[in-house]
């Protein structure tokens, strides 16, 4: 059930910072709720999730984004309906993007920035020749960078983290000459120190709905 006073919530985000409704466990309905309160960005974590409230909603003025890992064997069914990836973390996705894909897709690199071996994503150490390789991808845009922050993290932590994303951007928009204009990291219980670091899409499940209810 959506929070009965969202269109409050929203006004306590900056204008300038996409709200994505991270919507793994709610359904259409409450979609529709949110899509009527002002936040037009749906992620999905999930393939056949995502296709089924898709289809359902496909008329509706929608912004999707795919924001969990994207498996190869899955990735055709999405590639073409969705407006941003987040999650791009390996050459052989790149592959199957570039040769699905029918237009240019906005793309975030996923990145590790904890080397968590339980994680996705590009070690941050690996990023730039990453880049490299992607550059003569077509069907690619690189957007920015995104990152999910260590499990119960102290907030000196949480910033340190994030603020390691941002330097990271700053120092390969400088290397490869391109722009990265956006940042995709903090979640329900942690985007306040994500929009300390100028985080510009923050990803939120739980804290948009009543308590009662279980939500990402």
């Amino acid at each position: 059930m959506v929070r009965k006073d969202i269109k409050e919530f929203i006004t306590t985000i900056p204008l300038n910072v996409t709200i994505i409704a991270a919507t793994k466990y709610v359904y259409a309905h409450d979609m529709m709720i949110l899509l009527e309160s002002g936040i037009d960005n749906f992620g999905e974590n999930r393939v056949d999730s995502f296709l089924e409230k898709y289809e359902i909603l496909k008329d509706k003025n929608i912004v999707w984004h795919f924001i969990g890992h994207l498996q190869r064997n899955k990735a055709k069914e999405v590639i073409n309906k969705i407006d941003y990836l987040h999650s791009l973390d390996s050459l052989k996705l790149a592959n199957i993007i570039e040769k699905e894909r029918k237009t240019p897709l906005n793309t975030f690199i996923e990145v590790s920035i904890n080397g968590e071996g339980n994680k996705n994503g590009v070690r941050i150490d690996e990023v730039d020749n990453f880049i490299k390789e992607l550059i003569g991808f077509r069907k690619i845009n690189i957007v920015g960078l995104m990152m999910m922050a260590k499990a119960n993290s102290s907030p000196a932590s949480l910033k340190e983290q994030f603020a390691q994303l941002r330097l990271l951007r700053n120092k390969l928009e400088k290397t490869f000459a391109i722009k990265l204009p956006y940042l995709s990291m903090g979640m329900s219980d942690d985007y306040k120190y994500a929009l300390e670091e100028n985080a510009t899409h923050i990803r939120l499940g739980r804290i948009l709905f009543s308590k009662n209810k279980r939500q990402p």
